[in-house]
């Protein structure tokens, strides 16, 4: 498999990201808002969901970076900010619009109801491969209450 680079510009396009970084880990350690030129990233362990159905054995996770333009303000709720080696498991982001304009609320939705929320002047989105693969036992499961 061949690292992945993606660009998201609208809904549909973040559709196909979201499917890529879902059950991506990530600790808090590894976020970072620049709100001087509007950056986020947020370095993850990514699942590699796109490979599950080729392998017979084991998995993979690869080292990704995901990164949204164009910020003006990151809220988090269901998340201590000083836990910095807190691990949280990214399970979708979905895109609000605000009335008609491009402008809206990008949501990163983790497990145990934590959620980043990004206030964005358009959906500007990248998710690039930047490290290795490395097998893994462990498939995430997400099993209904």
């Amino acid at each position: 498999m061949t690292d992945i680079k993606l660009l998201a510009l609208d809904g549909q396009d973040l559709t196909i990201v979201s499917a890529h970084v879902q059950d991506a880990v990530f600790k808090l350690a590894d976020v970072d808002y620049a709100a001087r030129t509007g950056v986020f990233t947020l370095k993850a362990n990514r699942f590699v969901w796109e490979e599950n159905q080729r392998r017979r054995q084991g998995f993979e996770r690869r080292r990704a970076v995901l990164t949204v333009k164009r910020v003006g303000a990151v809220r988090s709720m269901g998340i201590d900010r000083n836990d910095r080696e807190k691990v949280l498991s990214l399970l979708a982001m979905e895109f609000r619009q605000n009335g008609e304009g491009p402008d809206g609320v990008l949501e990163l939705t983790c497990a145990d109801a934590a959620t980043i929320a990004l206030d964005v002047e358009c959906i500007e989105v990248q998710l690039a491969d930047v490290g290795g693969a490395w097998e893994t036992k462990a498939r995430p499961d997400h099993r209904l209450a």
